[in-house]
C-alpha cells in the first residue's frame, strides 16, 4: 500500500529550468558576491569564470546521466550504476541530502541580512518562521511549490538585471581597468583567486538538484539535459556581469563587510533606500532554501524507493502527492543547521561535500560509457568531459585540504 501513490509527473521545459535557475541564482549571487571580493579582491570575476568552468562540465555529465536514468536520488543512482558499490551509493546519496539541507540552511542566513533593511528582529526568530513556511509550501504540492519557485526566478532574475541597469555606468569604466581585473603570473594572487573561486563555486549549485525531481518531469530523458544546460548558460553570464559591476563600484573589502552586498551597490549608484532590491533579494533567497527542501526530501524519497532507507520515507501523500515524512525531516535539520552554524562556514561545507560528489559522478558515468557507450535516445558527450570533470573536482578537493591543513 505504501507504494501505491505515485508522484506527480506535471513539470515542463520551462518550468525545470526556472526550477534550477532559481536555486542557482538565489544561493549565490545575492548573498555571495561579496565574501568572494573579500578573498579574491579585484579578481572576483576570475573566481566566478573557474567555478564555472568546472560546473559546466560536470553539468554535461549529470545532462547524460539524467537522460540515461530518470529518477528521484539521481545521484546515489548514478553511482550505483556506474560503482556498483551499495554503500558508496548510500553515502553519496546522504552526501545529497547534507548539501541540499546545509545550502538551505545557508540561504536562511542569507535571508536575515536583507530581511534587516526592513525590520530588525532577531535572527533565530526570522530563520525559523522562515523555515517553517517553506516546510509547508513543499508538502503542499510540487506544482504548486515550483510555480512559486517558477515565479520568483523571474523576480530574481528582474534583481540582477535591475542591479546591472543602475550600477551598470561602471561597465562604461571597463576599458580603462581592465588591466586591473587580469591577474597576473604571481602564485600568492592565484592562490587568492582560487580560495575564492571554492567559495564562489557554492554559486552555481543548483542544476544537480534538477535531477531529484526527474519523475515529476514531464519526458525527463529529453527535457532534464536541456534544462541542466540553459540554467548554467544563463547563471554564468549573469554572475560575470554582476562580479565585474560589483567590483567596478565598490572596493572589495566595502562589498567583504556587507551582510547584503547587492543591496549596498545600488544604495551607492542610486543614493536611494534599497528597499526594492533588498525586497527582491529576500524572494531569492527565500526560494533557493524552498528549492533545496524539496530536493533533499525527493532524495530522501527516492533512496526509500530503492530499499535504502525506511518505507516510511518514500510513502506519497495521497492528496498532496509530496513525500510528507521526508519533507518534514529535511526541514528540521534544516532549521537546526541554520541555527547553528554561520553563513561562510555553511557555504564552504556545502561546496567541499558536492564537489566530492561531482567527483564519484564524474567517475561513474566513464565506467557507465564503456560498458553502454551510446545508449539508444540519449545523447551523449565525449568521454573526455566527464575525465576532466573528475579531474577538476578531485583537484579543487585536495586544494582545499591542503589549505586547511596548512591553516
Amino acid at each position: 500500500m505504501a507504494q501505491s501513490t505515485e508522484l506527480k509527473r506535471s513539470l515542463s521545459l520551462t518550468q525545470i529550468t526556472l526550477y534550477g535557475l532559481g536555486t542557482i541564482l538565489g544561493a549565490g549571487i545575492y548573498v555571495l558576491v561579496g565574501k568572494v571580493a573579500g578573498i579574491a579582491g579585484l579578481y572576483a570575476p576570475v573566481s566566478f569564470v573557474v567555478s564555472a568552468a568546472l560546473a559546466a562540465l560536470t553539468g554535461l555529465s549529470y545532462a547524460e546521466l539524467s537522460a540515461r536514468y530518470p529518477k528521484s536520488a539521481g545521484e546515489a543512482v548514478y553511482v550505483q550504476e556506474g560503482l556498483r558499490r551499495r554503500g558508496l551509493s548510500m553515502l553519496v546519496g546522504w552526501l545529497i541530502i547534507l548539501t541540499g539541507v546545509v545550502s538551505a540552511a545557508t540561504i536562511a542566513n542569507g535571508f536575515v541580512g536583507y530581511l534587516h533593511v526592513f525590520v530588525a528582529i532577531p535572527d533565530w526568530f526570522a530563520i525559523t518562521l522562515l523555515v517553517l513556511l517553506l516546510g509547508a509550501l513543499a508538502s503542499w504540492g510540487i506544482s504548486e511549490s515550483v510555480m512559486a519557485a517558477s515565479l520568483i526566478t523571474l523576480v530574481e532574475v528582474g534583481g540582477l538585471l535591475l542591479v546591472l541597469f543602475v550600477a551598470g555606468g561602471s561597465l562604461g569604466d571597463l576599458p580603462a581597468r581592465l588591466p586591473e581585473l587580469i591577474p597576473p603570473a604571481d602564485g600568492g594572487i592565484w592562490l587568492g583567486i582560487m580560495l575564492g573561486a571554492f567559495l564562489a563555486f557554492y554559486a552555481f549549485i543548483g542544476f544537480e538538484d534538477m535531477v531529484n525531481v526527474a519523475e515529476e518531469v514531464k519526458d525527463p530523458s529529453r527535457i532534464l539535459p536541456l534544462a541542466i544546460i540553459i540554467a548554467i548558460v544563463v547563471s554564468t553570464i549573469l554572475y560575470l556581469l554582476v562580479s565585474l559591476v560589483a567590483v567596478l563600484a565598490l572596493p572589495p573589502a566595502e562589498l567583504a563587510q556587507s551582510r547584503a552586498p547587492l543591496a549596498l551597490i545600488y544604495e551607492r549608484a542610486t543614493g536611494s533606500a534599497p528597499v526594492l532590491i533588498s525586497l527582491i533579494s529576500i524572494f531569492a533567497v527565500v526560494n533557493g532554501a524552498l528549492i533545496q527542501i524539496i530536493m533533499a526530501a525527493r532524495v530522501l524519497y527516492g533512496m526509500s524507493r530503492e530499499g535504502w532507507l525506511h518505507s516510511a520515507f518514500g510513502r506519497v501523500h495521497a492528496v498532496t502527492r509530496t513525500p510528507l515524512l521526508s519533507t518534514v525531516v529535511a526541514s528540521v535539520i534544516v532549521l537546526v543547521l541554520a541555527l547553528w552554524l554561520p553563513l561562510v562556514t555553511l557555504a564552504k561545507v556545502t561546496s567541499f561535500v558536492i564537489l566530492v560528489v561531482f567527483a564519484l559522478i564524474n567517475l561513474s558515468l566513464v565506467r557507465i560509457k564503456r560498458r553502454v557507450p551510446r545508449p539508444k535516445g540519449v545523447r551523449v558527450y565525449p568521454v573526455w568531459i566527464p575525465v576532466a570533470g573528475f579531474l577538476a573536482a578531485t583537484g579543487f578537493v585536495l586544494f582545499q585540504i591542503y589549505q586547511m591543513s596548512g591553516s
